[in-house]
């Protein structure tokens, strides 16, 4: 016997998708917009249908996330970032805080919030995971928050 498997599909047609992204590394940052915005767009989002709001970190990311996922306004918030090291145990509250952040206010609001925040060592990991050699992580995650809003309009049925 095999159970009935549930998987979102990928097509962000009639979705409304909050991005929000960090000024801090932000040649970075922009690379990882760039990969989340070709993804919703590859996938049939309206461009209408996706906003773009910017912070100055990647802390600030959770509570905005939380509130934009509150109103009510959008079907997923797509979260980027990128977090180096540095040689102070700044990263380690940083990168602590920004997941955590996510995670809770994905909990609470019940609405898809993916985390595209990289972190690394160097700024050349930084470079490679924002579209460089290993994928870009906000391309990821902008597939992570289509595939999640489908799964989730399916339960809601």
């Amino acid at each position: 016997m095999q159970p009935i498997v549930h998987q979102g599909k990928l097509n962000a047609a009639g979705f409304r998708f909050a991005i929000i992204s960090s000024r801090w590394n932000e040649p970075l940052t922009m690379r990882l917009v760039e990969g989340a915005l070709d993804a919703l767009i590859r996938l049939g989002a309206d461009e209408s249908a996706i906003e773009h709001f910017r912070v100055p970190g990647s802390f600030e990311i959770p509570p905005l996330a939380r509130k934009l996922a509150a109103a009510g306004r959008f079907d997923a918030v797509i979260c980027l970032g990128v977090i180096i090291r540095g040689e102070t145990p700044h990263f380690e509250y940083v990168a602590s805080c920004a997941a955590t952040g996510i995670a809770q206010a994905a909990m609470e609001t019940g609405v898809p919030i993916t985390f595209g925040i990289v972190t690394a060592e160097t700024v050349e990991q930084a470079m490679d995971r924002a579209g460089l050699k290993a994928g870009n992580k906000g391309f990821e995650a902008a597939l992570a928050a289509v595939e999640l809003v489908n799964l989730y309009h399916e339960i809601d049925r």
